[in-house]
């Protein structure tokens, strides 16, 4: 069996010659059979596809955000002054780059480029910490990994670092991080942000911390993947009441549109929630299946995968991607994502039947 990486972990400097830019998005196209892109299929769901366009009435007047705001607070038993509604969770991590001045920003890697981008488009230094094997944070000891090469010798994060970006499932590798190991990581005088896009796609949400709220911890989360709202830019941020207002300064007036404002009222509502909890459960069984069909062919498969997608690494993993586009299959590729290179790919669950079919492909590559 293939096995992991034995990838380089610590502490690193943001040098490395990739496309932070690089997104699904940009896989897709021309007909293809979609797997790179990590929103939910055949969404949005025909009650939320009426709501929007109801709002379609109501767009000569300027947004209201409030409703939104409130019920956002309630879904997580948080206050309204520790929400601010934002266009999407790229827009979370902007102003949070334009607000906080660090000496010494960390991105835990590999994760979701964005943060890091924004914080470097912002003039900020970024450094990176590469997580060890199979790219857990490990709850005794939440600063790093180890690898045969690299021993542990101490902590990955360095104590004078004053803002650490993680994701919670982690794009692309779609670990969940143990809650407690992450609330660890605060300290005064730091920020961590916790990057909670995919955590909807976690039965219960065992390990979210928008409930918690730990003192100096910020969460962002999105309704992009779960609702397949991509084109609408919904998303928030929940933190301390002082951080929101300077986020809120920060932020342009009427940021987030009236249709994006109605689809986080309504995707925040019990009945919403719970039918999210259903879809997640099945998510969880298919891509447990896929994650064993993947595996059994001798592929490494990052394990305990709890999102929406699988991290693997395959032997030339760029050459199989573009043998998948001339058979109409769109991937992820890996080598954007600091801590991953060249033969590693993402790719999306999808339901059994679509699932099948690329496999069926990947049996006629030899994989």
């Amino acid at each position: 069996m293939i096995g992991p990486a034995d990838l380089p972990t610590g502490l690193q400097p943001a040098h490395r010659d990739v496309d932070l830019r690089h997104h699904g998005d940009a896989e897709v196209g021309d007909g293809l059979a979609d797997f790179a892109v990590n929103v939910r299929t055949g969404m949005p769901p025909a009650w939320l596809a009426e709501r929007l366009r109801a709002s379609v009435a109501d767009l000569a007047a300027y947004p209201d955000p409030r409703p939104a705001r409130r019920a956002v607070a309630r879904r997580h038993g948080r206050a309204v002054d520790e929400v601010l509604l934002t266009a999407g969770a790229a827009e979370a991590f902007v102003l949070l780059a334009r607000v906080l001045a660090p000496r010494k920003a960390v991105v835990v890697h590999p994760q979701f480029t964005e943060p890091e981008a924004a914080l470097r488009a912002a003039g900020h230094t970024v450094e990176r910490v590469i997580l060890g094997k199979d790219f857990t944070l490990d709850p005794a000891f939440p600063s790093g990994g180890t690898t045969p090469q690299a021993p542990r010798q101490g902590p990955l994060i360095p104590d004078d670092a004053d803002l650490v970006v993680i994701g919670n499932p982690t794009n692309p590798t779609s670990v969940l991080h143990p809650s407690g190991a992450i609330a660890a990581l605060a300290a005064p005088g730091r920020t961590v942000v916790v990057d909670e896009a995919f955590m909807d796609c976690v039965p219960g949400e065992p390990e979210t911390l928008a409930s918690k709220l730990p003192a100096g911890v910020a969460v962002i989360r999105s309704l992009t993947k779960t609702w397949g709202l991509a084109g609408l830019r919904a998303g928030y941020v929940l933190a301390d009441p002082h951080l929101i207002g300077r986020l809120a300064e920060a932020q342009p007036l009427w940021a987030v549109s009236t249709p994006a404002l109605v689809a986080i009222e309504a995707c925040s509502a019990p009945e919403a929630v719970a039918e999210a909890e259903a879809w997640a459960a099945a998510l969880a069984a298919e891509r447990d299946r896929l994650a064993g069909e993947l595996t059994a062919r001798g592929l490494y498969v990052v394990p305990e995968a709890r999102a929406s997608f699988l991290c693997l690494r395959v032997p030339d993993a760029l050459g199989i991607r573009a043998l998948l586009r001339q058979r109409g299959y769109a991937v992820r590729r890996g080598d954007t994502f600091p801590g991953l290179g060249t033969d590693w790919l993402r790719i999306a669950v999808r339901d059994r039947t679509s699932n099948d079919a690329l496999l069926d492909v990947l049996g006629e590559l030899g994989i």
